[in-house]
């Protein structure tokens, strides 16, 4: 009668060694596709609609965009809430992070992350969470941007 019960732990351990490979497959080819996304600095702030630096391109500037999800702007309609990836080429110095806000008008309160230079890209928006919105995923949920000194984010606020 003890075999039953080893038979089902050797199939559970079997299958969380399938699993892990593929989740870590998963994970490189997302890291590879921003990779051969990096345009080098540019001057631009990026997103995807889906992880990895993929699928459609939801806007490229160099500059701010105080509501995704108006008519005007880099970033239009079809970009609110929507991005799965982002990515900071821009120049090193001075405003040169990208503040994510939850809401339009960089409205500070309610919701913001960070993506410093040197990070490069966020890759899967799912494992990030805003500052001051305890709990809410960054996924699909980005409505404005703007460029801001590292001094104006703050601890727990930074995309990785």
């Amino acid at each position: 009668m003890r075999r039953p019960g080893t038979a089902a732990i050797v199939i559970a351990l079997t299958s969380l060694g399938l699993v892990a490979p593929a989740t870590s497959a998963t994970a490189a080819a997302q890291e590879y596709r921003c990779q051969q996304e990096w345009p080098g600095r540019d001057g631009n702030v990026r997103a995807w609609t889906d992880y990895g630096c993929d699928g459609n391109l939801l806007g490229v500037t160099p500059g701010d965009d105080r509501f995704w999800g108006d008519e005007s702007g880099p970033f239009q309609t079809i970009a609110y809430k929507e991005a799965s990836s982002v990515m900071n080429s821009g120049f090193v110095g001075g405003r040169d992070v990208v503040a994510f806000y939850y809401d339009k008008d960089y409205q500070y309160l309610n919701g913001y992350v960070c993506l410093a230079p040197g990070e490069l890209w966020a890759d899967n928006l799912t494992d990030n969470y805003f500052a001051n919105r305890p709990g809410q995923v960054v996924n699909d949920r980005i409505g404005s941007h703007r460029w801001v000194t590292a001094s104006e984010c703050g601890a727990g606020s930074w995309l990785t």
